[in-house]
């Protein structure tokens, strides 16, 4: 064992000393330090096969192995008269290579005479810590394919895990998301968006297939994801119909307002499931929707008359601004002002509530940050074989969005406000009830 692995574990009479006038964080940092200086001196990497990292993590995993088994017997190491009292002993080691956040480490499993002991800490065939597994979802969330994940673990860490094995741990998460996907949601939101996201699946040729999302904000002022649906063909309001209602069946007796694009028979389907439910079309969609119909030289101007539409005071002020963006872009692009003026009844809805109410619903940071996510994730991939693949990707995207919880709080900071909103307008019909 090397002198520098040795060090971590002769802590001397003046350490102890120390240690006892010293906070634990100050000890701990002084330790560090002669370690790191001690693996400087011997040309000792920190991290690389054969590295500090690797040495102490094979130290540490060593210990708390020794540690399980004598804890197993129920006798120290070397004390055979105890050993031969309770008719099993131990019976040496074995090699196991394990894969870990630092490379691979290979260490000494202890053994019994009987066969009996079963370590934790490195169950029997496992190979590697749950850091790496987390590590390889973690990747997978953002698009990574199983080869590209196998050459990073190779390249970064010097891991050699194949694909298979990549792609069994990343199954691991479809347990949970069918869980999450059937789990019970609250009786009620203030606002849901609604939206699909198309990938491509590989079934037989290359085809687009929508994914749809529904997200919606609750009475706590939280984003939720309330599930994920795989659709065949192209996006359209007979499966949407189908995913609100299970959507009701789940626990939603009511939602305020329904956020969605401009998908025909939509609001028939949202009015179907919820009667009261205000529909307001997605002001980002409708943008997006003009902006197709425009070379990309106008996208600006045609931003910035549009704005004053959308931002208007009352639905008066609004047809007034409309009227003007007519008049200047409509013989140049007349299917924008037809596309408006389609979408003008679920539109205007928004402008006679609150500012705080159109907050909320107008934000960019609702349902499109989701969307970026999942698209990124998506992207990253190209295609997919089939269709739970598709599934699979978008759960972990979503899973990982917001690893800080920043955001999070952002929302609930500025939520009280809107609640109080959403309460007087809606009056009787937004309950405090969570799940």
């Amino acid at each position: 064992m090397s002198t520098v692995i040795q060090a971590s574990t002769e802590l001397d009479l003046e350490d102890a000393t120390v240690a006892r006038k010293k906070p634990d964080n100050s000890t701990d940092r002084e330790l560090v330090a002669r370690l790191v200086d001690q693996a400087r001196a011997e040309g000792v990497e920190l991290v690389g096969e054969n590295g500090l990292l690797g040495r102490l993590t094979k130290l540490v995993l060593e210990s708390a192995l020794d540690g399980e088994i004598t804890d197993h017997l129920g006798y120290d190491k070397h004390e055979r008269f105890a050993g031969n009292q309770t008719g099993n002993t131990r019976n040496g080691s074995r090699a196991k290579t394990v894969i870990t956040d630092v490379g691979p480490v290979e260490i000494a499993v202890p053994r019994d005479r009987d066969g009996s002991f079963e370590p934790k800490i490195v169950r029997k065939r496992q190979r590697r810590l749950s850091g790496v597994d987390e590590m390889v979802i973690s990747l997978a969330a953002k698009g990574l394919t199983t080869g590209e994940i196998s050459a990073h673990l190779a390249e970064v860490y010097g891991a050699e895990v194949s694909k298979q094995t990549i792609s069994t741990i990343t199954d691991k998460v479809l347990e949970g998301m069918a869980e999450w996907q059937n789990r019970p949601l609250d009786p009620v939101y203030p606002v849901i968006f609604i939206d699909a996201i198309h990938v491509k699946l590989r079934e037989g040729q290359v085809a687009n297939r929508p994914i749809y999302v529904a997200m919606a904000v609750t009475v706590d002022g939280e984003r939720d994801i309330l599930g994920l649906w795989a659709g065949d063909g192209g996006e359209g309001a007979k499966f949407w119909l189908h995913v609100l209602t299970e959507i009701k069946n789940r626990g939603v007796a009511d939602a305020l307002m329904v956020v969605c694009d401009g998908l025909k028979g939509l609001p028939q389907a949202i009015e179907t499931v919820w009667p009261q439910a205000v529909v307001q079309t997605c002001v980002v969609h409708l943008l997006r929707a003009s902006f197709r119909y425009a070379a990309r030289q106008h996208w600006d101007a045609i931003a910035k008359v549009l704005k004053p539409v959308y931002t208007a005071p009352t639905e008066a002020a609004a047809l007034e601004r409309f009227y003007e963006f007519a008049e200047v872009w409509g013989g140049k692009y007349p299917a924008i002002v037809k596309l408006w003026e389609d979408a003008w009844a679920e539109f205007v809805p928004f402008l006679n509530f609150d500012t705080e109410i159109r907050r909320v619903i107008c934000s960019t940071n609702a349902i499109e940050s989701v969307n970026a996510r999942i698209r990124r994730a998506v992207k990253a991939r190209g295609h997919f074989p089939n269709e739970q693949a598709a599934l699979k990707c978008v759960y972990m995207a979503i899973m990982s969005l917001d690893p800080t919880g920043k955001g999070r709080k952002r929302w609930i900071t500025r939520w009280k406000a809107a609640l109080n909103a959403f309460a007087i307008t809606f009056e009787g019909r937004l309950t405090l009830t969570t799940r």
